[in-house]
């Protein structure tokens, strides 16, 4: 299973809260380089899996492995280690509304590197450029759109240069054209930079624009419903309820 190409292992995973088993029996592979969907209707625990990946919630059973460290025995230094190494674009963007773009970009090199402020202040305009928003340094998050704060969200993501970049729901609260602007920098950041990316999302049309590989969370029988390039899986579906998701046939998945 330790194949110097994955990233990312998941291997017989079982989450849950108290008694509840949210879901088991999980297993899938990220590998360098890939842009992987965590996909599946409401309640399927999507987010619940981004929060194992990034340390937050212990799974019950199974093993995590993050660049070969172990989350399921890691010690939270080692867990620190390796988040340095990701980056994490939140559903609102998460920024901090006090702060400018600038400052919110240049907090995580303040915090983990020794940098000079000129060097950072370059890093930040960097990262600024690469998603589109050169000019927006002083600008506060309530002077820009939602599209424009996942994109400085996501430049912030990526100032110490991760391995991995988490998307929990990127497209959510953004117009279409907002969305396929996302989608195509999500893209662009991947093959520019060789960045591995994972995305949690229910929205088809980022699901066959931008995913090479997948794993479907299903809700009934709390585990993997299908694990693999979705459009392949759109081909050859192993079972009707993956079907459905990906055709949107079945109510409550839209």
């Amino acid at each position: 299973m330790m194949e110097n190409k994955a990233k990312i292992i998941v291997d017989d995973l079982t989450i849950a809260y108290g008694d509840f088993v949210l879901m088991k029996n999980v297993s899938f592979k990220v590998n360098k380089g890939d842009i992987f969907i965590i996909m599946g209707g409401s309640g399927c625990g999507k987010s619940s899996l981004l929060r194992v990946l990034t340390g937050l919630v212990p799974p019950a059973k199974g093993d995590v492995l993050i660049n070969n460290v172990n989350f399921a025995n890691a010690s939270q230094a080692q867990k620190d280690e390796v988040m340095k190494k990701c980056g994490i674009l939140y559903q609102s963007g998460a920024l901090f509304s006090s702060m400018t773009l600038a400052e919110n970009i240049a907090l995580p090199l303040q915090q983990y590197t020794n940098y000079s402020d000129k060097l950072i202040k370059e890093l930040v305009s960097l990262k600024l450029a690469l998603v589109g928003l050169t000019g927006f340094e002083d600008f506060y998050p309530s002077e820009i759109s939602g599209g424009m704060k996942k994109r400085a969200g996501l430049a912030r993501a990526l100032a110490l240069d991760p391995e991995i970049v988490y998307f929990d729901e990127p497209s959510a609260g953004l117009d279409p054209i907002s969305s396929k602007l996302l989608d195509d920098l999500i893209i662009e950041i991947n093959q520019s930079l060789g960045t591995t990316i994972v995305v949690v999302t229910h929205e088809l049309s980022s699901i066959f624009a931008i995913g090479n590989n997948s794993v479907f969370l299903d809700a009934d029988v709390k585990g993997v419903g299908g694990y693999g390039d979705p459009k392949e899986l759109l081909k050859n579906p192993p079972n009707q309820k993956l079907l459905n998701f990906l055709t949107r046939g079945e109510k409550g998945n839209a």
